[in-house]
């Protein structure tokens, strides 16, 4: 004999064995449609797009790669100018602040209390 808990008393009664091993709410949902497909667009291949595809921007590689590849003697990380140089400033400061600050919370935590 097969039991399952009642949902109006919520205790165990006998059932039959298709409702003991699918309970409320757990029985498969067959369904009615297949759903959509995600990727659904219509693709388009590289020779069918013509010599502009419109979503592609610009190509800015070979632009870059002259920045970068001047022998001007400043390091990779600042080549691009003023915003380069306040970020590398800014992690510096706060890099620097931050070991500081844990090595005098490691020097405060290190020193004894004072009984009084």
């Amino acid at each position: 004999m097969y039991y399952k808990v009642s949902g109006v008393t919520g205790k165990l009664t006998g059932a039959s064995a298709a409702s003991a091993y699918s309970p409320q709410g757990l029985k498969p949902v067959v369904p009615s449609q297949s759903p959509p497909m995600i990727f659904a667009l219509p693709t388009k291949v590289v020779s069918e797009a013509g010599p502009a595809v419109h979503y592609m921007g610009i190509n800015k590689v070979p632009d870059l790669q002259k920045i970068f590849q001047k022998a001007d003697g400043a390091p990779v990380h600042l080549k691009r100018g003023v915003m380069d140089k306040m970020l590398y400033r800014t992690t510096m400061g706060l890099t620097i602040g931050g070991t500081l600050y844990c090595l005098m919370a490691l020097y405060i935590a290190a020193q004894p209390r004072k009984s009084q």
